[in-house]
């Protein structure tokens, strides 16, 4: 299938961090990678120990990201990468129960409906290829690595947009999308839509914009 049929590949902010970073252009290959521990035991009176699983390590999704913006003449960073950029970076209202100091948020790379993945940004490492003349950035590419933090064995998705990583659900906005019909789909009650508003602090209800991500309250 060509590529430029396939639906553009999202990054959510699940914290709560505005609309979705809808991807450019769509990665050409991605890559997982996953560990886990094991350890040898004693081995006295025998030629090989028995080796004892110690647990599994997260996975790690790993992709590169092209964006260009020299058509417009307009800086890439602004219009693109800073926001990739921005989930690296310490968001001092998410607090950790532990040492009640800020983090980075969690996010989901979301890809049309088939598959997505919660994670959190361990690395990106950006690289800047074309430039105009007054040597402003016009293409750039993002080599960025995620690593999970949920098992999806464990904690299925309800449905292709949802799951978020405290137990919440995720619903990202279509076009033609209303609250009454996602609380409809969600709760199978279209007179909820109250609690998805309140639960996202939305003044204008009927302006639900394509690609913003809603949280949705569990019932």
């Amino acid at each position: 299938m060509d590529g430029a049929s396939l639906a553009h590949a999202k990054i959510i902010n699940l914290d709560g961090g505005g609309s979705p970073i809808e991807c450019m252009f769509n990665p050409k290959e991605y890559s997982f990678s996953k560990r886990n521990q094991w350890t040898a035991g004693k081995s006295k009176g025998s030629n090989m120990p028995q080796l004892e699983f110690g647990g599994g390590q997260p996975a790690t999704l790993q992709m590169q990201l092209f964006f260009d913006t020299y058509a417009e003449g307009k800086d890439v960073r602004k219009e693109y990468t800073d926001s990739i950029w921005q989930l690296m970076m310490v968001d001092q209202k998410l607090k950790d129960p532990k040492n009640k100091k800020g983090r980075p948020p969690k996010v989901r790379f979301q890809w049309g409906s088939a598959w997505s993945f919660d994670a959190v940004i361990t690395s990106v490492n950006q690289k800047f290829t074309l430039f105009l003349s007054d040597g402003t950035p016009v293409r750039a590419t993002l080599d960025v690595s995620f690593q999970q933090i949920k098992d999806a064995a464990l904690f299925p998705p309800q449905n292709p947009t949802s799951a978020g990583a405290g137990g919440e659900r995720v619903w990202v906005v279509n076009e033609g999308d209303t609250l009454a019909w996602i609380a409809y789909k969600e709760y199978g009650d279209s007179n909820q839509w109250r609690r998805i508003a309140d639960a996202n602090r939305l003044t204008q209800v009927r302006r639900l914009v394509p690609g913003m991500a809603l949280e949705i309250p569990n019932a």
